[in-house]
């Protein structure tokens, strides 16, 4: 006799088994929301205009040719963090003198552990630069984007992290009753866009219009979870096969 293998759909999931994907899925779902509000407050303004612009990543990862990370933060996003209005001078003219770390003993390291090291530590927020010593003041403070062991640093977290939140999406998605191929392919795309969008990081620090492809990548990387996450909820609840 002739085994018939019989794959796992969502009619064959228990009600207490949906409410918990379900749970899990729309947690996942406002956590990234949140991820990308964070996004927008910590690298909008770069550029010295409100608002994030692909400008705004291009100083991000490639660098200013006419003004350093530091100089557009505290003239644009980091400015209303600063407690007097003159220090924005202050750090300005340290960074147009040579960035020295004399003058970073002295006058710019009071500034920035009174007003920026609360979220400019690497234990409280991996992805913003390091704001509590000179070396992570440095790297911002001089010509250039953001340095390579930074973005080795960020990559690996995000490898990990968001390899792991796609794993169990894609894992409650491939109950969905749909075809085969196209389930497959859809499991796929947000690792590859994961994995382009953090390639690209590196090449944009080289080449300026990679820029584009850092928004793009990302972009595809939300969408395509986005409708794993909300096909899997409708399946779950209110799809009935025919």
């Amino acid at each position: 006799m002739q085994a018939t293998n019989r794959y796992r759909r969502f009619s064959d999931v228990s009600v207490s088994e949906r409410i918990l994907n379900t749970i899990f899925l729309l947690t996942i779902g406002l956590g990234y929301i949140m991820a990308l509000i964070n996004m927008y407050y910590t690298h909008q303004g770069r550029d010295g205009k409100p608002g994030l612009s692909i400008e705004d990543i291009v100083i991000m990862y490639h660098g200013s040719s006419n003004q350093t990370r530091l100089g557009s933060a505290i003239t644009g996003i980091m400015e209303p963090n600063l407690k007097y209005k003159n220090d924005k001078e202050v750090i300005l003219r340290w960074i147009h003198d040579g960035a020295e770390q004399t003058g970073y003993e002295d006058t710019i390291a009071p500034i920035l552990n009174r007003d920026c090291v609360h979220c400019h530590t690497p234990t409280i927020n991996p992805s913003l630069p390091d704001l509590s010593n000179y070396k992570g003041v440095a790297e911002v403070a001089h010509a250039g984007g953001a340095t390579l062991p930074a973005l080795v640093r960020v990559s690996h977290i995000h490898l990990f992290g968001i390899a792991f939140i796609l794993f169990f999406i894609g894992k409650i998605f491939l109950l969905c009753d749909m075809n085969i191929y196209v389930k497959r392919i859809a499991v796929i795309i947000p690792f590859l866009a994961m994995l382009l969008d953090i390639m690209s990081w590196f090449v944009t620090k080289n080449i300026a219009q990679f820029a584009y492809v850092v928004v793009l990548s990302g972009a595809l990387m939300g969408l395509s979870m986005g409708v794993q996450i909300l096909l899997s909820i409708y399946q779950m609840w209110f799809y009935q096969k025919k």
